[in-house]
This record gives C-alpha cells, structure tokens and sequence, in this order.
C-alpha cells in the first residue's frame, strides 16, 4: 500500500487545517523544501502536496511548487499536487511543472464529463478528490455543496485509466481521530480505482488497518506523522506489509 506524507502549504508555510477550517491552522514550519527533502532522506517515495492558497481562492502558490518540483528526484519524493486545480490548464501546467500526478476535486464533481474526457487523455496521471461531508462531495476548498454523494460519483469515474482516488472524510481531517476507511473502501470498489485514504489517521494501526481493506491502495498522513505520533520508517514498514503495527507497540505507545 502506498504511503504520502502530506505537505499542506499556506502563504509559503507548512501548516495543517482541523476540518478544512482555516481559522484552524498549525503551522510546524517555514520551509516546505527541507520538509520534503527530510521525507526522501527516510525513504518516501512519494508525497501529497496541498496548495491551500489556490484552494481557498487566494492564488496558487507557482513559484513555490515549481521549486518543490526542481528539487532533483532522489533528493525529494515525486509530488502528487493538490489544490486548485479546475481546469485544464492549471492541471497541464502542474503536470508540466514537475509534478507526477494532479489531484483534481472541484472540476471532478461539477464537471465530470470534463473530468473523464481529461483523466483519459492524461491516463495515469489524475486523481480524482472525494471531499466528502454529510454524504455529500465537498468543493472550493471544501467551502461549498455539489449536490453529489461519493457513491454517485465513484460510478462515474468506473473504470478510468486513474492511478487512484482520493477520499477524504472532511469531518475527521486534522482530528486524530481515526480515518474512514469504509467510505474510502466502498469508494475504492465502486469506481474499480484504488482508494487513498485521507483525513483522521492516528496511529499505526489505522495504517494497518487501511493496508488490510480490500479496495484501499493507499493512506495520506498529516498531523499524526508531524506530532510524532509515529516514525516514518515504521509508517513505510506498517503500509509496505513489512511489519504490523504491533511489532512497534510498547509500554509507551506505539514510537
């Protein structure tokens, strides 16, 4: 299963929102670039980056992301990039940048005609976003309504050459407290595309537990990971299949 540390960037900062509230920010550093070198150091090979200024209107952030993406492979994990993306161009323009795969959510559920007609040119390099909320798909930043539950919308995408779909419970994002792995399963097996969990990871047995689920391919981490709730390596150990989270529990808690 794989495995993306996220990189929420605000006005050039790492930060972490509690459910998607900007009100509700911790910030845990100033430099994104030595944040994602530290990620390839430990053996990520892939991370989840979030522009939350293009994502909450204020503009992309383009010149940091391009620097994020010429760091050269190797030093730096290659980027999934979220955030802002509804049209063509800003995707072209992400994937030109450097970046390995867009994550496209607001254009996925208002225009999903569009979406499938992208996702099939650019086979293998779009996500689509679940942002969901009360059972309805999440747009703007999370900030509005579309109208659609995940269900209809992992019908439509059925088969699409996508390398996976992101599900993200917004009520349990930066809250610890625990991931729904059955809306990102259910998803994962309604669209026949592997389901990245994202939102409420906790511990190493919600990665395990994530590892287990048929129709999951995937986990997104945040909080838990920059708070120390576990290591990197044992993360990667735990979602590789390596090691279960057991194999690391303590006395203390699972460090």
């Amino acid at each position: 299963m794989d495995f993306f540390p996220a990189i929420d960037l605000r006005h050039g900062r790492v930060v972490r929102l509690t459910q998607g509230d900007d009100a509700r920010a911790t910030v845990y550093g100033d430099d994104p670039e030595r944040v994602l070198r530290s990620f390839a150091e430990a053996g990520v090979r892939r991370a989840h980056v979030v522009d939350l200024d293009a994502a909450l209107g204020d503009g992309p952030q383009t010149d940091l992301v391009r620097r994020l993406a010429a760091v050269p492979l190797g030093e730096r994990p290659e980027i999934q990039l979220g955030g802002g993306l509804r049209d063509r161009d800003s995707i072209l323009a992400a994937l030109d940048a450097g970046c390995f795969r867009a994550v496209v959510g607001s254009l996925a559920a208002r225009q999903p005609d569009l979406f499938i007609e992208l996702a099939e040119e650019l086979a293998d390099r779009l996500v689509p976003a679940l942002d969901v909320h009360h059972q309805e798909v999440r747009t703007a930043g999370w900030q509005q309504g579309s109208g659609t539950s995940p269900e209809e919308l992992a019908a439509r995408f059925a088969e699409l050459p996508c390398p996976a779909v992101l599900v993200t419970d917004v009520e349990r994002d930066g809250t610890m407290d625990g991931p729904n792995i059955h809306l990102a399963r259910r998803v994962g097996e309604l669209s026949g595309i592997p389901a990245l969990v994202s939102g409420g990871v906790r511990s190493l047995a919600d990665l395990e537990a994530a590892r287990r689920s048929p129709g999951v391919g995937g986990v997104v981490v945040g909080r838990a990971l920059y708070e120390g709730e576990f290591e990197l390596a044992q993360a990667l150990a735990v979602c590789e299949g390596e090691a279960d989270a057991e194999d690391f529990a303590s006395p203390g808690g699972e460090r």
